[in-house]
């Protein structure tokens, strides 16, 4: 163990080490002048015999061999971490000590090693020295390196032992424990709410500050991220980097793959705590809840309606603003959903999606589907206010009415 007396030695020693690795090549006036003449020939002649690299000198050989033997000589009074060389075990620690000599010209921050600087500068510089050979994608640290070559090859070695869901990258599943023990960090300091990530904090922040930093140049839209920018303008130039190993759908969003792949998979970890519905996204059961709490946050400013998402208030605001986006390229209709527009181009593609589970009967829209279905089920959830008589359909309850009750 190294005591708090015995740092300055070590600390003298470190630079007895610093010597070796960086001025090797200097040769003291001890040595003799045959020694001299030998490894002018070949300044790397040090050999590991494990796996055969070179060095510049004997001590440098010495402390890379302990790469092999897994020898850590220098232990922490502290903590009892160990460490292989003794300038690492000095920079561990001002950990201890909260000493942070090297401080950053650019932004002032403070690190405890010189290395930890040296990487942080890359910040301002925009340095991105490592660059991954299967996409051209660069990175600022090495470590992201590795984690990203892991989608490339496929490996998630780490695996959370509350759900058995596994991870690319060790932060990764440090994020996610979080779910498991409900551990919130991040708090804000303006309304109290709490969060799992430092950048949902960030993200959330915004709203009370009201900034927004980046704009579409092509719709002058803003955003508080760049990343939400860059996954915006995905819809101007139509790039769709995400695709399914399944059914080659492609997204403009790697979450939507993700949401995407779990119809295949059939996992919904998402369970309702009112009804225990499954759901295979988070956002899919919040929102379902409030069938069950009758929250509606999302109102209306012409009408005062209120609803529980806020695509559904979208959607709805287009009745008052009369406005139509979504065009049909077969005919030019247009119509004021997605949904809308993708059940009225099966009329042109003839597709027919949803399959009866009774008859194999299939139609181009869940709706009809669904009448159908409660043919086999006998299911009549529409109910006539004036006689009690029940229907399968919305439309035959209507019909209904025009026949027999309204004069």
């Amino acid at each position: 163990m190294i005591s708090a007396g015995n740092r300055t030695a070590l600390l003298e020693e470190s630079e007895e080490q610093k010597y070796y690795d960086v001025k090797s090549r200097e040769k003291t006036c001890s040595q003799t002048e045959s020694d001299s003449l030998l490894k002018s020939t070949d300044k790397k002649s040090f050999i590991c015999t494990q796996c055969g690299k070179s060095l510049m000198s004997k001590q440098s050989l010495v402390f890379h061999t302990r790469i092999h033997t897994g020898e850590k000589p220098y232990t922490c009074d502290q903590c009892g971490k160990s460490f292989t060389y003794k300038q690492t075990i000095i920079d561990h620690m001002r950990i201890h000590t909260g000493e942070k000599p090297f401080t950053c010209d650019q932004c002032g921050k403070r690190f405890t090693c010189k290395r930890t600087i040296s990487v942080h500068m890359r910040i301002h510089t925009g340095e991105k020295p490592y660059r991954c050979d299967q996409c051209g994608k660069s990175f600022t640290y090495k470590r992201t390196i590795i984690d990203h070559m892991r989608i490339h090859t496929g490996e998630k070695p780490f695996t959370c032992d509350q759900c058995g869901k596994r991870f690319t990258c060790k932060r990764t599943i440090s994020v996610h424990m979080r779910i498991h023990t409900r551990e919130k960090p991040f708090t804000c300091e303006q309304c109290g709410k709490s969060f799992t990530q430092s950048s949902s904090l960030k993200m959330h922040m915004n709203i009370h500050t009201g900034e927004k930093l980046h704009e579409c140049g092509q719709c002058r839209k803003t955003f508080i991220t760049d990343t939400e920018l860059k996954q915006h303008q995905r819809i101007h130039t139509g790039d769709k980097p995400y695709k399914c190993s399944h059914c080659d759908k492609r997204f403009i969003r790697l979450g939507h793959l993700k949401s995407h792949e779990k119809i295949h998979t059939g996992e919904k970890p998402y369970m309702c705590s009112h009804c225990d519905k499954t759901f295979s996204r988070k956002q899919s059961l919040m929102f379902h809840t409030r069938i069950h709490t009758g929250e509606k946050p999302y109102t209306c400013d012409q009408c005062g309606k209120s609803f529980t998402q806020p695509s559904t208030l979208k959607d709805h605001q287009r009745i008052h603003t009369g406005e139509k986006p979504y065009k049909c390229s077969q005919c030019d209709k247009r119509f004021s959903q997605t949904g809308h527009l993708k059940s009225h181009e099966r009329i042109h593609t003839g597709e027919k999606p949803y399959k009866c589970s009774h008859c194999d009967k299939r139609f181009s829209q869940t709706a009809h589907l669904k009448s159908h279905e409660r043919i086999h089920t006998g299911e009549k959830p529409y109910h006539c206010t004036v006689c009690g008589k029940s229907f399968s359909d919305l439309s035959s309850l209507r019909s209904h009415k025009i026949n027999y009750h309204i004069k």
